[in-house]
C-alpha cells in the first residue's frame, strides 16, 4: 500500500524528434507559398532533366538579374492586393520613370537629383490614386486605369523616340557586378531589389501598418470598428506601390540604359500574375512578399525553359502564365469559399 502511494505516476514517453517532424503540419496560411515554392523547384527539376545545366546556380541568379525591376513592382503590388485593391498603373509608371530619368540626364541634371525626382513623381502619382480610391470611393480598377493612361500619356509628351542614357554614374551602376563565393555574380539592381523585399517583409510582419494592411484586406468594416487608421493605410499602400513602380523604373533604366515611351507595356499584368501565383488572395487579407518573389522567379523560369527548348514561340510564355494564373485563382476560390456553396441544389 505504501509503495502505491509513494510511486510517481507513470508518464508516457516524450515524442522523439523524428515523431515531431513526421507529425508536423504547416499552418494553412503558409500552404500557398509552399505550393508556389514546390512549383519553382519542380520547374528546375524538369528543366535539369531535359536540358543539362538548367539548374546551374548562375542561371538561377540570372533570374534575379533579369527580373529585379519586376520583383520591386511585385512588392508594391502585394501591398495593394492585400487590401483588396489593384494597381494597373505600375507598368506605365515604369515607362514614365525611364523617360524622366533619360530626359533629365540628357539636360545635365545630377544623377542624385534625377533619382529623387523619379521616386517623388511615382510616389505622388500613387498617393493621388489612393486618395481617389478612398476619399472619392472610386473603384481601384477605374482609378488606377486613369493613372495608367495619364502616366503613358506623359511619356509621349516627354518624347516619342527612345532616349539613350549615357551618364557615367548610371552606366557604372548598370555594368557593375558583385562577386559571390564560387565565382557567381549579381548586379547592384539585385541588391536593391532584395533590400526592398526585406524592408517590405518587415513592415508587413512587424509593424502596426502591416497588421492594418491585413486587417483591412480581411474585413474593412471590422477594421473601421477596431479603430484602425483605414484612410492612412489605404492611401499609404498606393503610395508604396507608386514608389516601388518608380524604383522599378530606375532599375529598368539601369537594365536597358534608355528611356522609351513603350517600355514596360503589360508589365502591370506580369506583376499581378506574380503576386497571385505567389499565393496572395485577390480578395485581400492573406499573402506574403516572399511568395510574390517566388512568383516572379516562376515567370522567369518559364521564359528560360522556353528559351532552352528553342522550338517554342515566345507566346507560349503568356499561355503558360495564363494557365498557371487560372489554376491558382480557382484553387484560391475552392480553398476560401465554404464547400456548402458549391453543393448542387436539390430539385
Amino acid at each position: 500500500m505504501t509503495d502505491l502511494l509513494t510511486r510517481p505516476p507513470a508518464t508516457s514517453a516524450a515524442p522523439s524528434r523524428w515523431d515531431r517532424i513526421r507529425r508536423y503540419s504547416p499552418p494553412s496560411r503558409f500552404l500557398p507559398v509552399i505550393a508556389t515554392f514546390a512549383l519553382l523547384v519542380g520547374l528546375f527539376g524538369v528543366g535539369e532533366m531535359r536540358y543539362p545545366g538548367f539548374a546551374d546556380p548562375q542561371l538561377f541568379l540570372s533570374l534575379f538579374v533579369d527580373n529585379a525591376f519586376l520583383i520591386v513592382l511585385a512588392v508594391g503590388m502585394t501591398f495593394v492586393i492585400l487590401t483588396g485593391g489593384i494597381d494597373l498603373s505600375v507598368g506605365s509608371v515604369v515607362a514614365l520613370s525611364t523617360m524622366i530619368a533619360a530626359r533629365t540626364l540628357q539636360l545635365g541634371w545630377s544623377p542624385v537629383l534625377v533619382i529623387a525626382t523619379v521616386l517623388l513623381c511615382g510616389t505622388l502619382l500613387g498617393t493621388t490614386m489612393g486618395v481617389l480610391v478612398h476619399y472619392l470611393q472610386i473603384q481601384p480598377f477605374v482609378a488606377t486605369l486613369a493613372g495608367m493612361f495619364l502616366a503613358r500619356g506623359l511619356c509621349y509628351m516627354i518624347g516619342v523616340e527612345s532616349i539613350p542614357i549615357t551618364d557615367e554614374t548610371f552606366s557604372s551602376i548598370a555594368f557593375a557586378v558583385i562577386e559571390l563565393p564560387g565565382g557567381y555574380t549579381i548586379t547592384w539592381s539585385v541588391v536593391i531589389a532584395l533590400v526592398t523585399v526585406a524592408v517590405a517583409a518587415y513592415v508587413l510582419a512587424c509593424t502596426r501598418f502591416g497588421r492594418s494592411v491585413y486587417g483591412i484586406g480581411g474585413n474593412e468594416a471590422s477594421a473601421v470598428l477596431m479603430g484602425l487608421r483605414v484612410a492612412a493605410v489605404k492611401v499609404g499602400v498606393y503610395s508604396i506601390s507608386g514608389f516601388c513602380a518608380a524604383l522599378g523604373g530606375l532599375l529598368f533604366a539601369f537594365y536597358a540604359l534608355s528611356g522609351y515611351s513603350l517600355h514596360a507595356v503589360g508589365m502591370e499584368l506580369d506583376a499581378i500574375a506574380a503576386v497571385v501565383i505567389g499565393g496572395t488572395l485577390l480578395t485581400g487579407g492573406r499573402g506574403y512578399v516572399l511568395g510574390s518573389v517566388v512568383g516572379v522567379l516562376i515567370l522567369g523560369a518559364i521564359q528560360t525553359f522556353i528559351a532552352f527548348d528553342g522550338t517554342l514561340s515566345s507566346w507560349w510564355t503568356r499561355i503558360t502564365v495564363g494557365t498557371l494564373l487560372l489554376v491558382f485563382v480557382v484553387a484560391q476560390r475552392l480553398t476560401t469559399v465554404p464547400r456548402a456553396r458549391f453543393r448542387p441544389r436539390r430539385a
